[in-house]
């Protein structure tokens, strides 16, 4: 096959480039900057020369946006939102416009879209949507919005030839070097990867070799369209998934943090405790209903392979 994949130059976009590359698959990946001979520029506002990757192509994966690891200000929420929602518009307009369209075009989309819940977990077919929660910080319905309107942008464009999927991924986790698993193992290490603002928010979350067979397996199913959760079936609450990520790293304490001390551990890290504390509690209804068994299913196994993994480099 020939795999374009916009904005495939983040974590996510090497796992998927490297396990399809792997296989003999051409994949091109489409970057503000790019530096190798699989690699086209594109602005992911306005359709270019870029677009005639797309036509011909058998799929292309958007994973394109502003990187949520950053402070919720104002102008950056903004940025996340328009460069979501403009590269999922230009590469619909790419397309509609191509003589050959992909079969299928898979939007990366997000698991934050659901509610902040405890109890019970959200799935494709009664999951609740987010945005309206008693008890919440106001800017946390912002990240809803973007989810909503990321996905609004691929179901209005126009391209009646070509299957769409929306990925609503949870955290994506690989043994590679500066993604979530690679900052939480860190924090771990130290001794800091204990219960935040008492751990009860679940922490939602995918094995990367699992990520990988979801996306071949939703390239051949003809028949899945519109939002499919990417998450593991084993969610599990936050001071629970520490405790084993400690365990994978033979490291006995773990701190605890107060919520104003995960405000100001974030502040630190350029980053924002939405990431912390929200109770990202779903699973895989429509993959499991569609037959796709996960290899990594429970965070104890899973998180053991992973660290054996990035202990072998």
């Amino acid at each position: 096959m020939k795999v374009v994949i916009p904005g495939g130059t983040g974590q996510v976009g090497g796992i998927l480039d490297r396990a399809l590359s792997a296989e003999g698959h051409e994949v091109v990946l489409l970057t503000r900057s790019p530096t190798g001979p699989r690699q086209v520029h594109w602005d992911g506002r306005t359709l270019g020369e870029w677009a005639e990757q797309i036509d011909g192509s058998d799929v292309v994966i958007n994973l394109a946006g502003r990187s949520v690891s950053c402070r919720y200000t104002a102008q950056n929420l903004e940025a996340m939102m328009s460069s979501r929602v403009e590269s999922a518009r230009v590469v619909g307009e790419a397309i509609a416009e191509a003589a050959r369209p992909p079969k299928v075009w898979m939007q990366m989309s997000t698991a934050t879209i659901y509610a902040h819940r405890f109890d019970a977990a959200n799935d494709e077919y009664d999951g609740l949507i987010g945005g309206d929660e008693h008890g919440v910080p106001g800017y946390w319905a912002y990240s809803i919005k973007i989810a909503q309107n990321w996905e609004a942008a691929q179901e209005r464009a126009a391209t009646p030839d070509t299957r769409k999927v929306a990925l609503r991924s949870a955290m994506v986790m690989s043994p590679g070097r500066d993604g979530v698993f690679d900052v939480l193992s860190w924090l771990a290490r130290l001794g800091l990867g204990g219960p935040v603002a008492g751990g009860r928010q679940y922490v939602s979350w995918i094995h990367d070799q699992d990520f990988v067979r979801a996306i071949r397996f939703l390239i051949e199913r003809d028949d899945l369209t519109g939002a499919v959760n990417l998450a593991a079936p084993g969610p599990l609450p936050q001071r629970e998934f520490m405790r084993e990520l400690r365990s994978a790293w033979r490291m006995p304490v773990g701190l605890p943090a107060t919520r104003w001390m995960a405000e100001v551990g974030a502040f630190a890290m350029r980053s924002d405790t939405e990431l912390l504390l929200k109770s990202r509690r779903v699973t895989p209804g429509r993959l499991v209903d569609a037959g796709f068994a996960f290899d990594h299913p429970q965070w104890r196994t899973a998180v053991a392979d992973l660290a054996s993994r990035r202990r072998r480099g």
